[in-house]
Protein backbone atom coordinates (compact mmCIF):
# COMPACT_ATOMS: atom_id res chain seq x y z
CA UNK A 1 0.00 0.00 0.00
CA UNK A 2 1.25 3.33 -1.00
CA UNK A 3 0.86 5.84 1.86
CA UNK A 4 -1.13 8.70 1.05
CA UNK A 5 0.87 12.33 0.58
CA UNK A 6 -0.30 14.77 3.29
CA UNK A 7 -1.19 18.44 2.17
CA UNK A 8 1.24 20.88 3.57
CA UNK A 9 0.39 24.40 3.42
CA UNK A 10 3.48 26.96 2.73
CA UNK A 11 3.13 27.99 6.95
CA UNK A 12 3.26 24.33 8.08
CA UNK A 13 6.21 23.93 5.64
CA UNK A 14 7.62 27.32 7.20
CA UNK A 15 7.37 26.11 10.76
CA UNK A 16 8.99 22.38 10.03
CA UNK A 17 11.74 23.90 7.99
CA UNK A 18 12.30 26.69 10.98
CA UNK A 19 12.56 23.90 13.10
CA UNK A 20 15.21 22.19 10.95
CA UNK A 21 17.54 25.22 10.56
CA UNK A 22 17.61 26.46 14.42
CA UNK A 23 18.61 23.05 15.05
CA UNK A 24 21.85 22.74 12.26
CA UNK A 25 23.33 25.02 9.35
CA UNK A 26 21.57 23.88 6.15
CA UNK A 27 22.95 25.18 2.21
CA UNK A 28 19.83 27.07 0.22
CA UNK A 29 20.27 24.59 -1.95
CA UNK A 30 19.68 21.29 0.60
CA UNK A 31 16.80 23.29 2.37
CA UNK A 32 15.52 23.91 -1.04
CA UNK A 33 15.52 20.39 -2.12
CA UNK A 34 13.94 19.55 1.59
CA UNK A 35 10.84 21.83 0.65
CA UNK A 36 10.00 20.53 -3.00
CA UNK A 37 10.30 17.24 -1.07
CA UNK A 38 6.80 18.34 0.51
CA UNK A 39 5.31 19.03 -2.85
CA UNK A 40 5.19 22.49 -2.74
CA UNK A 41 4.91 25.04 -5.98
CA UNK A 42 8.73 26.74 -6.99
CA UNK A 43 6.78 30.05 -6.25
CA UNK A 44 6.21 29.26 -2.91
CA UNK A 45 9.50 27.59 -2.29
CA UNK A 46 11.49 30.94 -3.79
CA UNK A 47 9.46 32.56 -1.51
CA UNK A 48 9.68 30.35 1.33
CA UNK A 49 13.50 30.50 0.92
CA UNK A 50 13.46 34.34 0.64
CA UNK A 51 11.89 34.68 4.15
CA UNK A 52 14.21 32.57 5.55
CA UNK A 53 17.37 33.91 4.17
CA UNK A 54 15.75 37.63 5.64
CA UNK A 55 15.18 36.65 8.89
CA UNK A 56 18.68 34.56 9.17
CA UNK A 57 17.95 30.94 9.57
CA UNK A 58 19.40 30.39 6.30
CA UNK A 59 23.40 32.12 5.35
CA UNK A 60 25.28 30.84 2.64
CA UNK A 61 28.30 32.34 4.42
CA UNK A 62 27.50 30.60 8.10
CA UNK A 63 26.73 27.16 6.53
CA UNK A 64 30.26 27.12 4.71
CA UNK A 65 32.28 28.49 7.50
CA UNK A 66 30.76 25.95 9.48
CA UNK A 67 31.25 23.03 6.94
CA UNK A 68 34.74 24.48 6.62
CA UNK A 69 35.86 24.15 10.08
CA UNK A 70 34.15 20.98 10.35
CA UNK A 71 35.67 19.17 7.43
CA UNK A 72 39.22 20.47 8.44
CA UNK A 73 39.30 19.27 11.75
CA UNK A 74 36.65 16.27 12.03
CA UNK A 75 36.78 14.94 8.57
CA UNK A 76 40.28 16.19 7.93
CA UNK A 77 39.70 16.77 4.40
CA UNK A 78 42.12 19.21 2.46
CA UNK A 79 41.12 22.35 0.64
CA UNK A 80 40.26 20.84 -2.96
CA UNK A 81 37.71 18.00 -1.71
CA UNK A 82 36.14 20.71 0.84
CA UNK A 83 35.46 22.87 -2.74
CA UNK A 84 34.42 20.05 -4.76
CA UNK A 85 31.59 18.95 -2.12
CA UNK A 86 30.63 23.30 -1.61
CA UNK A 87 30.09 23.16 -5.02
CA UNK A 88 28.08 19.99 -5.20
CA UNK A 89 25.75 22.21 -2.17
CA UNK A 90 25.57 25.20 -5.22
CA UNK A 91 27.69 27.48 -3.09
CA UNK A 92 29.07 30.63 -4.51
CA UNK A 93 32.62 30.34 -5.01
CA UNK A 94 33.31 33.50 -4.12
CA UNK A 95 31.99 32.68 -0.91
CA UNK A 96 34.20 29.75 -0.31
CA UNK A 97 36.82 31.76 -1.89
CA UNK A 98 36.15 34.74 0.71
CA UNK A 99 36.07 32.13 3.87
CA UNK A 100 39.49 29.75 2.79
CA UNK A 101 41.02 33.55 3.26
CA UNK A 102 39.51 33.52 6.76
CA UNK A 103 41.94 30.41 7.61
CA UNK A 104 45.62 30.32 7.28
CA UNK A 105 47.74 27.87 5.68
CA UNK A 106 48.47 25.93 8.67
CA UNK A 107 45.46 25.55 9.74
CA UNK A 108 44.07 24.11 6.04
CA UNK A 109 47.21 21.13 6.06
CA UNK A 110 47.67 21.10 9.84
CA UNK A 111 46.39 17.58 9.72
CA UNK A 112 48.20 16.41 6.67
CA UNK A 113 51.28 15.38 7.82
CA UNK A 114 49.76 12.93 11.18
CA UNK A 115 47.44 11.97 8.78
CA UNK A 116 50.64 10.48 6.53
CA UNK A 117 52.49 9.17 9.47
CA UNK A 118 49.65 7.40 10.54
CA UNK A 119 49.23 5.64 7.27
CA UNK A 120 52.95 5.03 6.42
CA UNK A 121 52.68 2.68 9.81
CA UNK A 122 49.73 0.73 7.37
CA UNK A 123 51.50 0.91 3.90
CA UNK A 124 53.06 -1.84 2.42
CA UNK A 125 54.73 -1.85 -0.80
CA UNK A 126 57.68 -3.90 -2.44
CA UNK A 127 59.47 -0.36 -2.05
CA UNK A 128 59.84 2.70 -0.62
CA UNK A 129 58.86 3.91 -4.01
CA UNK A 130 55.76 2.07 -4.29
CA UNK A 131 55.16 3.00 -0.52
CA UNK A 132 55.07 6.89 -1.41
CA UNK A 133 52.93 6.53 -4.41
CA UNK A 134 50.08 4.98 -2.14
CA UNK A 135 50.41 7.83 0.04
CA UNK A 136 50.68 10.47 -2.26
CA UNK A 137 47.44 8.62 -3.81
CA UNK A 138 45.99 8.83 -0.29
CA UNK A 139 46.51 12.73 0.42
CA UNK A 140 45.41 13.13 -3.19
CA UNK A 141 42.39 11.32 -2.43
CA UNK A 142 41.68 13.31 0.47
CA UNK A 143 42.14 16.76 -1.44
CA UNK A 144 45.10 18.14 -0.45
CA UNK A 145 47.70 19.59 -3.26
CA UNK A 146 50.39 17.61 -4.45
CA UNK A 147 52.62 20.30 -3.10
CA UNK A 148 51.76 19.64 0.34
CA UNK A 149 52.13 16.45 0.07
CA UNK A 150 55.61 16.69 -1.58
CA UNK A 151 56.42 19.40 1.91
CA UNK A 152 55.11 16.90 4.35
CA UNK A 153 56.66 14.03 2.59
CA UNK A 154 60.15 15.60 2.77
CA UNK A 155 58.96 16.72 6.56
CA UNK A 156 58.79 12.97 6.87
CA UNK A 157 62.30 12.13 5.83
CA UNK A 158 61.15 10.26 2.68
CA UNK A 159 63.41 9.11 0.06
CA UNK A 160 62.14 8.56 -3.24
CA UNK A 161 58.74 10.34 -4.72
CA UNK A 162 57.29 8.37 -7.34
CA UNK A 163 57.20 11.90 -9.43
CA UNK A 164 60.70 11.67 -9.01
CA UNK A 165 63.09 9.26 -11.47
CA UNK A 166 65.04 7.20 -9.56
Amino acid sequence: MKQQEKIVTPEQAYARITRICARKEYAPFDIRQKLLRLNLTDDVVELLLERLIKERYIDERRYTESYIREKLHFNKWGKRKIELHLAQKRISPDVVRDVFTQFSESQLSESLLSLLEKKRKSVTGRSEYERNGKLIRYALGRGFSMQEISRCLKMMDVDSYPDEPQ
